[in-house]
């Protein structure tokens, strides 16, 4: 009769151990200001999207508009991101990011006041798309950076594993969100929406300490600092690989999916509520990953090697996803392709934190970001693609590039296939 008791009391403890090793992070005070900020920012970008999606459409009917804001939202991580990267190593990285937060909820506030008041223009959503993809190209490098200095170097793949979480959290919540909410409250009522979630963001880093910048970097030029933040990546082979490899993912898997709307017509036959699961089920299998891999992050000894076996993994499960009809065994390959995804990217983030010295981190970090800018590209060269050869082949082809780019790497590239947790610079 004792036995029943003992594993009845056993499983409040198991519980308890796993949520200690997930949420380990969470344990530093700010680092866990700085992950409620992000999911309190990346809930507004979503709702945002969907916002600004919405109006521009229903302001002109334009499918082609809707293409323009979304590359006016990539455009600024190709310029911005460096300049921002180095204001991240010379200034202080709290005040920065409070003054972009202070600007992105003041804008949003009076793209609310604009739309109240019914004199919106459909040049007011490209100034603003425009203008916010600056502030966050600002933000993202600095907050990236931070995370290496507000968690213990044994916690930093798990930090980075919950940012993942967080982020694809918000990506499957939020889009549904930002509908309801328009319904609920009037395009209008949701940039204020927004206004008050980047309003929390500006209270929650407010509370934080962060520690000193470190002053190398003003003690030379922002130009010669910018130089000195290139001539490190590309001199420093460990980096530029994994900035190399950080592109695979990002050009030739992610894009693919401006042809779901194809594959939900054409190749599955589904309605416009399969095509929201058919988005959505990436985004549910980067949360799942993103808790994972924080859970296991400690077992993970060679980073390099789990890191391209699930780049290879991404592309075959793509391969798969391109010539099924079904469509159960379609959400099925998109939730692990957003697995692997997540593992992929996770580790070469951890790895490139852990590698780059603190002051350099904003500058290298700031480059990193520059794949966001080219996502666009691999939308490009899907939708021509497609047009010629047809969807289906087209993500196979894409597919089968990432499986060689891997490979290609692993060759290549031995100091990637070595990476472990001891790696250092």
């Amino acid at each position: 009769m004792k036995e029943p008791a003992s594993i009845e009391s056993a499983a409040p403890a198991l519980a308890q151990g796993f949520l200690a090793k997930t949420f380990t992070s969470l344990t530093h005070r700010n680092y866990r200001y700085l992950w409620f900020g992000t999911v309190f920012m990346s809930a507004g970008q979503w709702v945002q999207q969907v916002t600004l999606g919405w109006l521009v459409y229903e302001l002109t009917g334009s499918s082609v508009l809707l293409g323009v804001l979304n590359g006016l939202r990539a455009l600024p991580f190709l310029v911005a991101s460096p300049i921002a990267g180095v204001f991240a190593d010379r200034m202080d990285r709290r005040r920065l990011i409070l003054a972009c937060e202070c600007f992105l909820a003041a804008l949003t506030f009076l793209m609310g006041v604009l739309v109240a008041s019914g004199i919106l223009a459909v040049w007011h959503l490209f100034t603003f798309t425009l203008l916010t993809g600056i502030a966050w190209a600002f933000v993202d490098p600095i907050r990236q950076s931070l995370v290496p200095v507000l968690v213990p170097k044994q916690d930093l793949m798990n930090a980075v594993a919950l940012n993942s979480a967080a982020f694809n959290m918000t990506k499957v919540i939020g889009p549904s969100a930002g509908g309801l909410l328009i319904v609920a409250f009037g395009a209008a009522g949701n940039f204020f929406v927004q206004a008050a979630a980047y309003a929390v963001v500006v209270l929650i880093v407010y509370w934080m300490v962060v520690p000193a910048t470190p002053g190398e970097a003003r003690r030379t030029s922002p130009l010669a600092n910018l130089k000195e933040g290139l001539i490190y990546v590309w001199s420093n082979p460990i980096v530029f690989a994994l900035m190399t490899a950080a592109l695979v993912p990002r050009v030739f898997a992610m894009p693919f999916q401006i042809l779901m709307p194809v594959f939900q017509k054409d190749v599955l036959h589904v309605g416009p509520e399969g095509l929201g699961m058919l988005l959505a089920a990436p985004g549910l299998g980067a949360l799942l990953a993103g808790l994972a891999l924080a859970t296991l992050s400690s077992r993970i000894k060679r980073q390099g090697i789990f890191m391209l076996v699930s780049l290879v993994v991404l592309g075959f499960l793509m391969i798969l996803f391109s010539w099924t009809t079904s469509f159960r065994l379609s959400l099925l390959t998109l939730v692990c392709q957003g697995v692997f995804q997540i593992f992929y990217m996770a580790t070469t983030h951890t790895m490139i934190q852990l590698i780059v010295p603190d002051h350099l981190r904003g500058r290298v970090m700031s480059i990193y970001a520059l794949d966001r800018g080219l996502m666009p590209v691999g939308s490009l060269f899907a939708g021509v693609c497609a047009h010629y050869v047809g969807a289906p082949m087209t993500v196979s082809l894409m597919g089968a590039i990432v499986i060689v780019l891997a490979l290609l790497i692993a060759w290549r590239a031995p100091v990637v296939r070595g990476l472990g947790v001891s790696s250092k610079s």
